[in-house]
């Protein structure tokens, strides 16, 4: 079977944004293979690491917000 691993990235990213605290950590329970492509993009700090969180970069902040506002905000409406 052949996985779309770029599908699965963007719709971490967008679940990532569901997580947000402390205006850019996110909670990383979260595929490793998933988090580390998304590391490799600038996406989002190193995941390897002991916090039970990750930063998202400014570029991944826009762009988990614009995925998780595309694939899981009703039509018409942002995410608050």
């Amino acid at each position: 079977m052949d996985i779309n691993t770029a599908a699965i990235d963007d719709a971490v990213l967008a679940l990532l944004y569901l997580t947000l605290h402390d205006d850019n950590r996110a909670w990383k329970g979260f595929d490793w293979g998933a988090l580390n492509r998304l590391y490799e993009r600038g996406l989002i700090g190193d995941p390897v690491n002991k916090a039970k969180s990750v930063i998202l970069t400014e570029e991944g902040l826009r762009e988990s917000e614009r995925l998780f506002n595309q694939h899981f905000a009703s039509a018409g409406r942002k995410a608050d």
